[in-house]
C-alpha cells in the first residue's frame, strides 16, 4: 500500500463510480471518500474487504487465546498440535 491513500471528494465518485471502482480492484488500494471536505468512507475491493474479515477474525482469535492462557483455562499448543496431528491421521 502506498504512504498515502488517493482522496476523492463524493462529487467525483458519482461523475466515475465504475472507474473508481476499477481502479481500486487494479491497484487493491483503497480510496478514500470525502464530502464536504471530511473523510466520510472508504472504499476498498472485495478482495481486500475478505481479507480483513479474516485477519480481523484471526486477532480475534489470538485475543480470546491469550485472555484464556491469563486466566489459566488455556490449553498447552503442544496439546492442541498433537491433538491436530491425530486427526489428520485419522483421515
Amino acid at each position: 500500500m502506498s504512504a498515502l491513500p488517493a482522496i476523492i471528494p463524493i462529487s467525483d465518485l458519482r461523475q466515475d463510480t465504475a472507474g473508481i471502482i476499477k481502479r481500486v480492484v487494479a491497484t487493491d488500494e483503497p480510496v478514500v471518500i470525502t464530502q464536504r471536505g471530511r473523510a466520510s468512507a472508504v472504499l476498498v475491493s472485495a478482495e481486500a474487504y475478505e481479507r480483513t474479515q479474516y485477519e480481523n477474525e484471526l486477532r480475534r482469535a489470538l485475543a480470546r487465546g491469550d485472555a484464556e492462557i491469563a486466566a489459566g483455562v488455556g490449553r498447552d499448543a503442544e496439546d492442541v498440535m498433537a491433538e491436530a496431528r491425530a486427526l489428520l491421521e485419522a483421515k
